[in-house]
């Protein structure tokens, strides 16, 4: 048996799994016109300072990619073009009220769909859990900042 690839899997399909729930949930609570790429581009852009560039490189896809998933966004009512303060050319992207709303929603979702988790570990195991996921991803979660 291979651990490595064992590993590998398994978190593989925690996230997979976790994604999806968190996209039902929210899709239950009113937000059926988002897809879970949406919720990587919020976790972005809730941090400010992301121009469309920033949030290419935060999501690994081309600005043109980038570009198209803002304007939906834009189009959907949940972020907002601001001007730059330093670059004429770029515009910062900001959440809406709508787009908080969408953001509440999914930390909500996120939080239920892994309290079956915690319960299976028990609170302690949970909590060494989290402190050795976070060893291994030192660049934090990526839940959007309040």
């Amino acid at each position: 048996m291979d651990d490595a690839l064992t590993f590998s899997a398994l978190v593989l399909a925690l996230s997979g799994r976790l994604v999806q729930e968190i996209h039902a949930q929210v899709s239950r609570q009113g937000f059926e016109d988002l897809r879970p790429a949406h919720g990587f581009a919020f976790a972005r852009i809730s941090f400010g300072g992301a121009t469309t560039a920033d949030l290419a490189e935060h999501l690994g896809v081309t600005k043109q990619a980038a570009a198209q998933l803002v304007e939906e966004l834009v189009r959907k009512g949940y972020v907002v073009r601001r001007p730059h303060p330093r670059d004429a050319r770029a515009r910062l992207l900001e959440l809406t009220d709508e787009g908080w709303a969408a953001t509440r929603a999914a930390d909500q979702a996120a939080r239920e769909a892994v309290a079956p988790w915690r319960e299976e570990l028990g609170e302690a195991r949970f909590q060494e859990l989290v402190a050795d996921l976070t060893r291994l991803a030192p660049q934090g979660p990526i839940r959007p900042a309040w």
